[in-house]
This record gives structure tokens, C-alpha cells and sequence, in this order.
């Protein structure tokens, strides 16, 4: 039997049963908790309008199957199986079995897309065991797992999908590329010495215990990393002391690019709240009813409030990527909104929506999905966000060097 275990947004946990769960309950229980997951989904996910899934069919295919599961971790696969059908990386569940998929990007080391009909590496998480196997950006992948990649993303796009959408295929091929939890990940590329094989276990990074890190850069330009902390209350003093510590800087950057995990806004929010002097808007809230197309929707605009017991009124560059998620993504539209910095680097996880829980009545199980649309202030989508200053990866640390320099300039 597989161990299951809860999780957070981020991936990977110690193998523990679910809270309060029976380990195995009647078919009709585990019917009764799918069909709850099913219309929860139905009722409340904020983005069918993607298109690339019949809802009603997916019942038809999965449910009978929830009376053959044989205990909770076979359940947990089924669920799975429900929410791969949104083609979402930020819908999930909060348990996790051995073999689950492994969260996209928390859990991820590589970011990749279909371009001109082939699969090609985008971006490679800094530290990560693929970095440490040799893949870089611009390598196109040949196979995954021994299948060519076409063949590997047609057999790993759920049964009910539309097989030519193409969010569908990235989505697909950037979850064969994280893998499953226990098992690594192997790969032909082409690379410019010809093809090469690399395996790596993906989500292995050497990330600092503490919140963030804070340092001083040449030219007195403050750094602060975050540790993919956006939902730890220990963030908030530790943000605190390493203001104090650099509120005489010349400029201040701020480091969202170890952040896929999400977060808090009550977290992020007094994050903000240190660098303006007045109550501003950062971000939009529109939710949507699924039930009712065309309904009105349900619109507010969300407020950073200024927090003392001083503002740092310097200069702020924020670095993101493909690893800054949710929060993270939600902190750099709002500073971006607010004026209050400007963004380097490049697109970021793209994850859609604020999250809405629900935990299911016999099993415990809580399933994830975004039930709110979240836009940065002039409109735009939160996952259409693209840095206002364009860095693709370079040698040493590109897009901090960017930052630097326009903050000397500054």
C-alpha cells in the first residue's frame, strides 16, 4: 500500500496518513467524496472557459472507478486523475502518495514548451539536479523516459482532453518533466555536441532553512532573496530586520525567483506595506459563476496598507522567473502596479487564480482549485504578466546584474 501524505502548495512531504481518514472506507463512501469533488470543481473553478476539457465527460469516464479503489492512496490516484483534467498547475490536492506527481514548478527542474513542433527547454531551475546534469535553455528534448516526446505527451494527457490543445501539451510536457515523487526523471536532448542523455531526481535544491537572506551589493545596492516563504509568518520579522539593516542603501532588490510555492497575501501584503507611504491598490479579484455563464461576476480591488515603523522610500527592483509562483507572482504585479518597482527577468509560473479549498467529507482529502481570477491593476492577467525589463539567462547571474545596474543608474 502506498503511503499517502499532506502537502502544501509545495511538493514533496513526509509519508503520513491523511487527518481524521479512515485508511480504507465502502465504495460508496469513496463514490460519494468523488462525486463532492466532482461538482465542487464544476461549481467553482474560475477558467472553463480554456476549452480544453468536457466536464461532463470526465464524470463519465472517472467515476466508475471510484467504487474500485481499494483503499485511500488508490483514491488519492483517482483525484489526481480528476484535476489533470483542468490541464492547471495550481489545482491540486493536499495529500500526495510514493508515486503522485510531482507539483509543477515547486517540484519541478525544468520549464519547457512546444515551439515550431518541438519540445525545447525554456528554463532550468539554478541549483537543481537537471542544472548539475548538463541541460540548459534552448535544448530540445528528443525523449522522456525512453518515448519519444510526442508519444510521451499524447499518452500523459488525460483521457477526456482535447489531444491538439496546445496549453494542454506544454502542460503535459512540463509534467512528465517533473516527474513522480521517488522515481527520477530521464531525458535524450539535442545538444550542440549531438545528443545526450541526462537522468536527475527533480526538487532537490539546496535552499537556506531561513526565511530569506540579506546582503549588502557593490554600490550599497541592498539584496534580499526570499526562500519560498511567501506563506511563513516568520518571514514578516525577518523582513523586518533586514530592512533595518539596509534602509540606508542606494537601491534595494528584491529576489522572488526561489518562490514556486506560493503563499499568503496576509503574508505578503505588510511585505509590501514597508515600501509605500500611502494605501494603494495591487491587485484585482473577479470571480466568476461557472453555473451560471455570462452571470455577472463578483469584482474588488485588493490594498497594500503602509506599515511602520519606517518606509524604505529608495529605489526597488524585483528579479522573477519560472519558479516565482502565485504570491510570489502576486508580489511582483503589485509592486509593478503600485509603481513601486520596477521587474526584471522572465515570464513567471503563470499560475492562474486565487486558490479555493474543499475537504472531503469521508476521506479528509482537501482538493485545490483557483476560484478567483486575479489581475495586476491596468487589467491584465496575472499569468499573461510579463517583466516590464526582459532578462533571458545568461552567464553568472544576468538578471541580478540588470537590476544593479539600472538601480546605479537610478
Amino acid at each position: 500500500m502506498s503511503a499517502v501524505c499532506a502537502t502544501g502548495v509545495a511538493a514533496g512531504c513526509d509519508p503520513v496518513q491523511p487527518p481524521e481518514a479512515a485508511e480504507e472506507l465502502t465504495p460508496d463512501a469513496y463514490a460519494e467524496d468523488f462525486d463532492e469533488a466532482w461538482a465542487f470543481i464544476r461549481d467553482t473553478y474560475a477558467y472553463f472557459d480554456q476549452e480544453a476539457v468536457d466536464w461532463e465527460r470526465v464524470r463519465v469516464v472517472l467515476r466508475p472507478r471510484a467504487a474500485e479503489v481499494p483503499d485511500n492512496a488508490g483514491f488519492v490516484g483517482l483525484l489526481e486523475q480528476l484535476l489533470e483534467h483542468l490541464c492547471d498547475h495550481h489545482a491540486h490536492l493536499g495529500v500526495n502518495t510514493s508515486s503522485s506527481p510531482r507539483l509543477v514548478p515547486s517540484g519541478a527542474d525544468l520549464w519547457a514548451a512546444h515551439r515550431l513542433g518541438k519540445a525545447v527547454i525554456t528554463a532550468v531551475r539554478a541549483g537543481s539536479g537537471a542544472e548539475r546534469s548538463g541541460l540548459r535553455p534552448g535544448m530540445q528534448i528528443l525523449s522522456i523516459g525512453g518515448s519519444p516526446v510526442a508519444a510521451a505527451v499524447d499518452e500523459r494527457l488525460p483521457q477526456a482532453v482535447k489531444r491538439d490543445h496546445a496549453a494542454a501539451r506544454d502542460w503535459a510536457l512540463r509534467t512528465l518533466l517533473a516527474g513522480r515523487h521517488g522515481a527520477s526523471v530521464r531525458l535524450e536532448v539535442e545538444a550542440e555536441s549531438g545528443r545526450v542523455d541526462a537522468a536527475f531526481e527533480p526538487g532537490r535544491t539546496n535552499r537556506p532553512d531561513a526565511p530569506l537572506t540579506a546582503s549588502r551589493l557593490d554600490g550599497e545596492i541592498g539584496h534580499i532573496r526570499l526562500h519560498d516563504s511567501l506563506g511563513r509568518d516568520a518571514l514578516i520579522p525577518a523582513w523586518d530586520a533586514a530592512l533595518a539593516r539596509l534602509q540606508d542603501t542606494d537601491g534595494l532588490v528584491i529576489d522572488l525567483r526561489d518562490t514556486p510555492g506560493g503563499g499568503d497575501a496576509v503574508v505578503a501584503r505588510p511585505l509590501m506595506g514597508r515600501l509605500v507611504s500611502s494605501a494603494l491598490p495591487y491587485q484585482r479579484h473577479v470571480q466568476p459563476d461557472p453555473r451560471r455563464p455570462g452571470a455577472t461576476e463578483r469584482t474588488w480591488t485588493e490594498k497594500v496598507n503602509p506599515r511602520g515603523p519606517f518606509t524604505y522610500d529608495r529605489p526597488v527592483a524585483v528579479l522573477v522567473g519560472r519558479w516565482t509562483g502565485s504570491m510570489g507572482e502576486g508580489v511582483a504585479i503589485g509592486l509593478d502596479g503600485m509603481q513601486r518597482a520596477d521587474v526584471f527577468g522572465s515570464p513567471m509560473a503563470g499560475l492562474r487564480g486565487a486558490i479555493e479549498t474543499l475537504v472531503l467529507k469521508h476521506t479528509k482529502i482537501p482538493v485545490r482549485v483557483p476560484a478567483e481570477r486575479l489581475y495586476h491593476v491596468d487589467g491584465t492577467p496575472r499569468e499573461a504578466f510579463r517583466p516590464p525589463f526582459p532578462v533571458e539567462a545568461g552567464r553568472g547571474d544576468a538578471v541580478l546584474d540588470a537590476a544593479v545596474t539600472q538601480l546605479g543608474q537610478g
